[in-house]
């Protein structure tokens, strides 16, 4: 599973983009967006996901099944 960035609460400040260990964020139009073929949810880098940790309105997630 990836995690994802709700683009209804993204507001661009770009805390996520330069923390993630796979480079699988990158800006798009107005939002981020999260790369779900690089994403590894931080795993072997962290204990917990990186994008979320920064994110200051809550918009990285876990993907819905």
């Amino acid at each position: 599973m990836a995690y994802m960035i709700d683009t209804s609460t993204c507001t661009s400040c770009g805390a996520c983009e330069d923390e993630c260990p796979n480079k699988a964020i990158s800006h798009k139009g107005k939002v981020y967006s999260i790369n779900a073929k690089k994403c590894t949810e931080c795993e072997g880098h962290f204990d917990t996901q990186q994008c979320a940790e920064v994110c200051p309105s809550g918009s990285c997630m876990p993907e819905a099944a």
